[in-house]
């Protein structure tokens, strides 16, 4: 698997819970349960993540990466897999990493916004 560093970096992020999804058999990064990312596999059991972007950057990385995909089992549009043993350069991914978690943030109340900045 590539992108080892992927867990560290999420957990690092301010306000951010880790939890499995037996029944997805996927691991869940979330703020305030609302998820950002998604580690889990494919059809074919290849390992993924899922995050969401705008859906002209995700378009536009689509086009650009093979590695990156729709959504899989998610909404087409908004959200985007990465496969993990891809060659998506690792600045590519922290970027979408930090889009997605920026963008559910962002669509936080401000008053737990402003509770989770002030930990």
């Amino acid at each position: 698997m590539g992108y080892e560093w992927f867990d560290e970096y999420c957990v690092s992020k301010i306000g951010v819970q880790k939890d499995y999804k037996e029944e997805w058999g996927a691991t869940r990064y979330m703020i305030d349960g609302k998820m950002f990312l998604l580690h889990g596999g494919d059809q074919n059991g290849k390992a993924i993540i899922t995050v969401k972007l705008e859906p002209m950057n995700g378009e536009m990385l689509r086009s650009q990466f093979t590695d990156i995909i729709p959504g899989y089992y998610m909404n087409k549009v908004h959200w985007n897999s990465l496969y993990l043993e891809g060659s998506v350069p690792d600045d590519v991914v922290r970027k979408m990493i930090d889009e997605s978690y920026s963008l559910i943030m962002a669509s936080l109340p401000k008053k737990v916004q402003k509770a989770l900045l002030n930990l």
